[in-house]
């Protein structure tokens, strides 16, 4: 009877705190594209990932805000995912991805170098990184990149390499006014907890100021559900749950790279 006690007690928290994650969506905002409460003109945002679904297990709440208020997302994915030797299905599955997400085919680029290629122990070329982000910075005129941070959400090497190329590239031009944000890693209790890490990630955007930590909410948490559906090659039981516990399917919190 006290497991059923405990579960009951669960399903209640997480149905508050789905409700909450709703409601919040509605009522939040990030101060980089507003000032004085009004919006500022539509941002070019480039989101830098390592592998092709990423976008979707991660970056979904930052994507469905942004495009919800017409800011133009790019993404730059910076391999096929050919660990598993699909990756040419997983290419095609990014831009089946995207288009659920509501970003064009046009704004999408996935990169296949010898330099980057996906697995765990493989070493990515931090110049590289930097090089190819600086070359979508010019041809598109960015105004913001979003990647990863130092942890890169699950560890991965790949994630982490991306994160410091960005670094990389922020340090050899910091004269160039333009935003660096990084996606925050928690600890496995909060990554595993869905919406009810609402409550703490909302704790800790309020200790800061919102000129280094943003909080956003998916306004659509299903959309996260029919992206990653799209990655048919990589949507098997295990990652069926963790879009269905993980936080990151909920909210993201970014934090400025200084």
């Amino acid at each position: 009877m006290a497991w059923i006690l405990v579960a009951s007690c669960l399903l209640f928290v997480w149905i508050i705190s789905l409700c909450r994650v709703l409601l919040v969506a509605h009522t939040c905002w990030m101060n980089s594209f507003k000032k004085n409460g009004k919006a500022l003109r539509k941002k070019n945002v480039l989101i830098v990932i390592a592998h092709p679904d990423d976008e979707s297990m991660f970056f979904t709440p930052t994507i469905n805000y942004l495009t919800s208020r017409g800011h133009y997302i790019h993404i730059l994915c910076l391999s096929i995912g050919d660990a598993d030797s699909k990756g040419s299905i997983r290419e095609r599955e990014l831009f089946q991805a995207c288009a659920t997400l509501k970003v064009p085919m046009q704004q999408v680029k996935v990169v296949d170098h010898s330099d980057l290629q996906d697995g765990f122990g493989k070493v990515w070329n931090h110049k590289l990184v930097a090089n190819l982000v600086k070359e979508e910075i010019d041809n598109y005129n960015i105004d913001m990149i979003i990647t990863f941070d130092n942890y890169g959400v699950s560890g991965h090497c790949n994630h982490r390499d991306v994160h410091f190329g960005v670094c990389k590239l922020l340090y050899d031009i910091p004269h160039r006014e333009i935003e660096a944000w990084e996606l925050v890693s928690t600890n496995i209790l909060r990554k595993y907890s869905g919406p009810i890490d609402v409550w703490l990630s909302m704790f800790v955007a309020m200790l800061h100021s919102n000129e280094t930590i943003q909080f956003l909410v998916n306004e659509h948490p299903y959309r996260s559900f029919l992206a990653m559906a799209q990655h048919s090659s990589q949507w098997v039981w295990f990652r069926k749950c963790f879009v269905a516990m993980s936080s990151y399917t909920y909210m993201n919190t970014l934090k400025k790279i200084k």
